[in-house]
């Protein structure tokens, strides 16, 4: 049986952890093992419980309990399900993005970047990306095209920002994913050096003529390859570019200099993803 509990002012305590805590008290950086985060939507819910993620409670319109979060209250188990009218829960940001269903949750470890690349071929590296709206965009391309891991420097947006969760369609639970370095100084130097030893090529993503096509022969044929994509404005330090053993460009046309940091990532994966 379902724990409801009927919420009729939008200043109850109950919602504090939906409308008034911070992205930053979410994710307790002095505390790690009590952070949280919030997951929107019945899909993305049921991917962050396949994913492990244990709930804590849920939030949604009262029209939503034997409607489309039907599912999702049963795999829950016995937690809160909070519930009010649309007109209380729209003064939430965002709300009617995310389909009437709110979950917070329970943040898992971040698993060390040495398993990740011990266990893959084709990893992405993301140096500084700070737009969760980009980062979530990269996980679902990452996600779909043949990503094995997602590797983020320090200085990264988190990826359970409650943004960039919706954007990647709830994908950031489905790609493993962990930070190269534990401050920001680490990168370039000491993130270089964790992929070499793991025996990975490096391919940075940039704006340079004495480019390689993303489809050279020598490439496409690296075991293992690590692709580098670098902040929305300034793209990779040249310090980075510097130290990759390869450096690719998207081919332009039409007078187009660049293509966003999300989209690049899709045409970047769909080609050095494929290692069959």
């Amino acid at each position: 049986m379902a724990n409801v509990i009927e919420i009729t002012d939008f200043n109850a305590p109950e919602l504090d952890v939906y409308a008034r805590l911070t992205e930053r008290q979410l994710y307790n950086r002095e505390h790690p093992e009590e952070g949280l985060f919030i997951a929107e939507s019945p899909n993305v819910i049921h991917r962050a419980l396949d994913a492990g993620h244990v709930p804590v409670s849920l939030l949604m319109d009262r029209k939503q309990v034997e409607r489309h979060a039907k599912e999702v209250i049963e795999r829950c188990g016995n937690i809160p399900v909070y519930t009010s009218s649309f007109d209380v829960l729209t003064q939430l940001t965002g709300f009617e993005l995310t389909r009437g269903v709110l979950c917070a949750m329970h943040r898992n470890p971040v698993p060390k970047a040495e398993e990740l690349l011990k266990a893959s071929r084709r990893i992405t590296v993301l140096e500084n990306i700070v737009n969760p709206t980009n980062l979530g965009a990269i996980f679902r391309s990452a996600a779909a095209l043949g990503m094995d891991a997602v590797l983020l420097t320090p200085a990264c947006s988190d990826p359970l920002y409650r943004r960039c969760v919706r954007v990647s369609m709830g994908t950031v639970f489905q790609v493993p994913w962990s930070y190269i370095g534990e401050k920001v100084s680490d990168w370039p130097d000491k993130g270089m050096e964790l992929l070499r030893e793991y025996g990975y090529k490096t391919v940075a993503m940039a704006l340079r003529d004495d480019s390689v096509s993303i489809n050279d022969p020598a490439l496409m044929a690296e075991d293992r390859i690590a692709v580098i994509l670098g902040t929305e404005g300034d793209g990779l330090k040249d310090k980075t570019i510097a130290d990759c053993d390869y450096t690719v460009k998207i081919p332009m046309s039409h007078g187009v200099d660049s293509l966003n940091v999300a989209a690049a990532s899709a045409v970047a994966y769909w080609q050095l993803g494929r290692h069959d």
